[in-house]
């Protein structure tokens, strides 16, 4: 091998990372998991196509929705330890070439969903899309009122795996999308109170309360988790004909937003990064939890 072809291989690893950390890729591997996850507790009969098809445009259209919204806070990114290292902060990456591939990918990952699976997957694709980049990201300078709004096209994966395998909306993809909405408020909150000092050098006002990591703070990030407890036995609960679990999984869902509730339970008695970083693991490990607990109570 010529050194000149180890440079062009070192050069296009390099851009294939970029491209990953524009588009979050990690991130957006959970999302789709997320979404794959209310297509099995959706689905009759198992489709590996549908997989495929909710898989890929899952992750073009999350993908598209990261890099736009790193094109709208690059400038921001440069400021926070956390960003300041990505493709558009650093100037690896022309503003224009991140359009163009969220561009493309967006219009893709709709297209396959449009197309690939139906329309109302694809109109819940593109709302989410639009309101991540257009509504939440603005906002995030503004208000605290981001989380809430930011809620939405987070709580939508789930909803849409759903609609993917029925094409149809109900009170059951409703039941998940509530419960992954009401998730959204005490996980990010937590990565607020660990990443305060990081956002607030960028403007950026997250936790629900003005005053900061205060013991107020932590008691309303507390409460959230125990109104999780309730939202997340909807699908135990409804339909009241033929619930979507059964008793098993539902006492299950309960034991875990307990648990979930005692980490932060511990940050409200302790008001330390230590905890918060413990109530953030926490909420990482809950959600896929409860959500394949609801697949195994279908079954």
């Amino acid at each position: 091998m010529k050194p000149t072809d180890s440079i062009s291989i070192a050069a296009n690893r390099t851009k294939v990372q970029d491209i990953s950390e524009l588009f979050k890729l990690r991130l957006a591997s959970l999302v789709v998991f997320s979404s794959i996850l209310g297509y099995l507790i959706g689905a009759e009969e198992f489709s590996w196509l549908t997989v495929l098809l909710l898989s890929l445009g899952g992750f073009l259209l999350t993908g598209a929705s990261n890099a736009l919204n790193q094109v709208w806070e690059r400038n921001n990114d440069r400021l926070m330890k956390r960003t300041m290292n990505r493709p558009l902060p650093t100037g690896r990456m022309s503003v224009t070439e991140a359009i163009v591939y969220a561009v493309i990918a967006g219009v893709g990952g709709i297209a396959i969903l449009w197309v690939g699976l139906n329309p109302l997957s694809g109109i819940l694709g593109l709302l989410a899309l639009f309101s991540y980049v257009f509504l939440y990201t603005p906002l995030k300078q503004k208000s605290a009122l981001a989380v809430f709004v930011g809620a939405f096209p987070g709580a939508i994966p789930p909803m849409l795996g759903y609609i993917a395998a029925t094409g149809t909306f109900g009170v059951e993809p409703g039941a998940l999308f509530a419960m992954q909405f009401m998730w959204q408020f005490p996980h990010f909150w937590a990565i607020a109170w660990v990443a305060n000092e990081d956002y607030e050098r960028a403007g950026y006002r997250l936790l629900p309360l003005r005053e900061g990591k205060t013991k107020r703070t932590a008691f309303q990030i507390f409460m959230y988790t125990l109104f999780l407890i309730p939202v997340s036995m909807l699908p135990w609960v409804f339909p009241q004909s033929a619930p979507m679990i059964g008793n098993i999984s539902g006492i299950l869902t309960i034991v875990c937003g307990i648990i979930f509730a005692w980490y932060a339970w511990k940050l409200y008695q302790r008001c330390d990064d230590q905890s918060a970083r413990a109530l953030m693991f926490a909420s990482f490990a809950y959600l896929p939890v409860v959500q394949i607990l609801y697949v195994l109570g279908t079954l």
